[in-house]
């Protein structure tokens, strides 16, 4: 019998969610659920990560800390976990459940993190702050939120952003703090001289103490600095495969709780998740990820436009996304006229149906070429 098949049975009996069972059952059930998803996660379909999710969620509420603590070890690595359960051990009051999830998930977004950020303890931020990757967003969070532990293991990570106002933020708490203007001393990533023009008078009097520290720069680690940024202002023009990756699972997760709607679009377009919101856009219109990708490496402004105008995306949504989407290159000044003619003059019923056309021409295709496959 197959894992899947397993797994199918395993939602066929379960006394402990009905309180016919004991304390041991349902902490082995939890455990078990979790080690088989973790098997089988790179081959469930939305609506079997749906049926670990639902049981997962019921069965954290009726175990310990250890079990619990053992299940988020598990879903922590996953690229594709449930959703509402990996939010609701994240969430948990005791740190050693959340810990693992919160430093190595990447099923938790920017907004999830910031979420907890603002509303759980300093054990939860201090534990954010040590992500491999802590965007921009979710560093402002912690800065304005966190402590004295959390701030310090944000600066001392190598890989946490920051934008113009929260470093100003930085300074002025460095002023009162010794050990956050320490370790704002050790970051070689940061432009004091840039800096000094553009902040307070009241920060740059504290930041003019910090940047006269005499210390030898490496050109070695100059020249990789200046890499980073050059990548990471071409990642936002682009496709970036890795990121897509993330993304994409990010988007599963929150469709797993019923929050992918036109409001996390609307974010997404916001904040410049050009990731997110082509991911967004795939999961909410059923279309496979691989031709999404297709459709931006390929600039099929046709099709994408299409595809949102019987999404019933308003104008300004829909511009604000095409903006975002990672395309192979920017659009022209022409092309973002072009589309937003294209889509005004096409209706969202008739856009509709040449994209249920096309749906059912593009499975049928698909499955033809898996008959010739195995054939």
């Amino acid at each position: 019998m197959s894992e899947l098949e397993e797994g199918n049975r395993a939602f066929a009996s379960f006394r402990v969610l009905n309180g016919e069972d004991n304390h041991t059952e349902r902490e082995q059930l939890f455990r078990n659920m979790a080690q088989l998803f973790s098997y089988v996660s790179d081959r469930c379909d939305d609506e079997q990560v749906a049926q670990y999710d639902e049981v997962l969620c019921q069965l954290a509420e009726l175990v310990e800390v250890e079990a619990r603590a053992h299940v988020a070890k598990l879903l922590a690595p996953l690229d594709r976990a449930p959703g509402t359960v990996v939010m609701r051990l994240a969430n948990d009051d005791d740190i050693e459940v959340a810990r693992p999830l919160l430093e190595f998930s990447n099923v938790l977004s920017d907004d999830d993190l910031i979420d907890i950020i603002s509303n759980r303890s300093e054990e939860h931020r201090v534990a954010i702050a040590g992500r491999a990757e802590v965007g921009e967003r979710v560093g402002e969070a912690i800065v304005q939120h966190g402590e004295t532990a959390s701030v310090v293991r944000l600066v001392r990570n190598e890989n946490a952003e920051f934008d113009r106002s929260t470093l100003e933020k930085l300074v002025e708490r460095a002023r009162r703090d010794a050990e956050i203007a320490s370790d704002l001393r050790g970051r070689s990533d940061i432009d004091w001289q840039s800096l000094r023009g553009e902040i307070t008078s009241a920060a740059g009097k504290v930041l003019q103490s910090l940047s006269h520290v005499e210390r030898h720069i490496d050109p070695v680690a100059a020249d990789r600095v200046n890499t980073v940024v050059y990548n990471r202002i071409r990642n936002r023009a682009g496709f970036n495969a890795q990121e897509w990756k993330v993304a994409y699972n990010q988007v599963k997760g929150l469709a797993d709780r019923k929050q992918l709607d036109d409001r996390a679009l609307a974010r997404f377009a916001r904040f410049g998740y050009g990731h997110h919101a082509a991911a967004a856009m795939g999961v909410m219109l059923r279309v496979p990820p691989e031709i999404v990708v297709k459709w931006l490496a390929s600039q099929d402004y046709v099709a994408i436009t299409v595809a949102l105008r019987a999404g019933g995306l308003s104008p300004d949504l829909f511009e604000a996304i095409v903006a975002t989407l990672p395309w192979r290159d920017l659009p022209t000044d022409a092309d973002k006229a072009m589309i937003a003619s294209r889509f005004e003059a096409l209706d969202e019923e008739e856009a509709g149906h040449i994209f249920e056309l096309w749906r059912e021409h593009a499975f049928r295709k698909r499955a033809m070429s898996e008959d010739r496959q195995t054939a």
